[in-house]
């Protein structure tokens, strides 16, 4: 078994930065601090180590669109793009579909997890169980209710998480629950619920909330809305956009005093654009284009993003003004604890997957390891 270690670094761990070494035994970290070199040596320069980034809602990347390549190729092509970012681990994610789509799209993360694509630890099925009035970019026409055909389908998965996200108002308690007990993971999003609705939902198992904020009923002095029944509530876990157009960075400032930082995690909403040249695409037949960082329709709807993870670490600690420390959390902490993976992924510690992202003093990614293999260095 191979060894790594990680010298000259700024160790980012749950109890704070760390200077020292690094250790992996395989793919396994062993020890972090003053230690004794094991093994092939990287000089880290004086940058930090941090756990590699988790994202949960990764529609495309590399010029593919999920959507549009529900195979194990096209899961490979996503997942090495977003490499180049910091991002280890992922959930490819489908954009409302038709139940065949979203079947081949679950076969094909069954395939690219047996085929051992490195950072495939599920799916997210965005839609089609959501809301008319909170569509965003989503297609209506795809749009239905949870049924026994559609919930047997969710509940298909043979490896790796599945998280749906759904409108609350459009499904019983009921249903949640027959989901949550299945082992699937619910989050509420493009939803126009009621705060007592989405209390209800919690209730029966929703854990999470689909790009806060956006997409959702909002929190008004006498509607509380989604998003007041998801600060209020301090154990569920809220993904958050953080590029400056999806969320102001003032509400994101607000928005994590209401509720413990690491309930907050940093997704992407990412799409094809993300580590291609090309910065146009096409879905449902409509020409998306990039615009300030984010992509946009015909009509200025907001469809999806261009930004990566280790963009929105920085712009958490840059913009927002969170430490690196905890900002560490958000990008790989919190999804892990989200989707139940923290036992093996997002943090450093001995006994963990040496899962890791390189970064400068400049917050710039240097190089991705999965499992202590170099995915990606880049020169200084």
């Amino acid at each position: 078994m191979s060894s790594v270690t990680f010298t000259n670094a700024k160790v980012v761990t749950p109890n704070g930065i760390v200077s020292g070494s690094l250790v992996c035994n395989g793919e396994t970290i062993v020890e972090i601090g003053n230690v004794t070199r094991q093994g092939e040596v990287i000089d880290v320069a004086g940058g930090y180590l941090l756990p590699g980034f988790i994202d949960t809602q990764v529609n495309g990347g590399g010029g593919v669109l999920f959507n549009d390549e529900t195979t194990s190729d096209g899961i490979a092509a996503i997942a090495r793009a977003h490499r180049a970012y910091g991002t280890t681990a992922l959930l490819p994610t489908l954009i409302s579909d038709e139940l065949s789509v979203i079947d081949s799209a679950m076969r094909a993360v069954e395939k690219a997890i047996a085929a051992g694509v490195p950072g495939i630890v599920g799916i997210h099925i965005e839609g089609p169980f959501i809301s008319k009035q909170r569509k965003g970019i989503h297609n209506p026409e795809m749009f239905r209710t949870l049924d026994a055909e559609s919930k047997a389908l969710l509940k298909s998965l043979k490896a790796g998480k599945t998280l749906v996200t759904l409108a609350p108002e459009n499904c019983t308690p009921e249903d949640i629950s027959e989901l949550v007990q299945a082992g699937v993971i619910i989050a509420a999003g493009h939803t126009n619920a009621s705060y007592d609705q989405t209390v209800m939902a919690l209730k029966a198992g929703v854990t999470g909330f689909t790009h806060l904020f956006n997409a959702m009923s909002p929190l008004t002095h006498r509607a509380p809305g989604v998003v007041g029944a998801a600060l209020e509530d301090l154990n569920s876990y809220c993904g958050l956009i953080a590029d400056g157009r999806h969320v102001d960075w003032a509400v994101l400032r607000i928005a994590l005093r209401a509720k413990p930082f690491d309930r907050f995690m940093l997704v992407t909403d990412a799409m094809p654009t993300v580590g291609s040249n090309t910065k146009t695409f096409v879905l449902n037949g409509q020409t998306i284009h990039v615009e300030g960082g984010v992509c946009v329709g015909p009509d200025g709807t907001l469809a999806g993003s261009d930004l990566d993870m280790a963009t929105a670490l920085r712009n958490t600690v840059e913009k927002v003004g969170i430490p690196l420390e905890h900002a560490a959390v958000m990008a790989a902490g919190a999804p892990a604890a989200f989707l139940g993976l923290q036992s093996a992924r997002g943090s450093l510690v001995p006994g963990q997957r040496a899962d890791i992202v390189w970064l400068d003093k400049d917050l710039q990614v240097r190089g991705t390891f999965i499992g202590a293999k170099a995915d990606e260095v880049r020169a200084a």
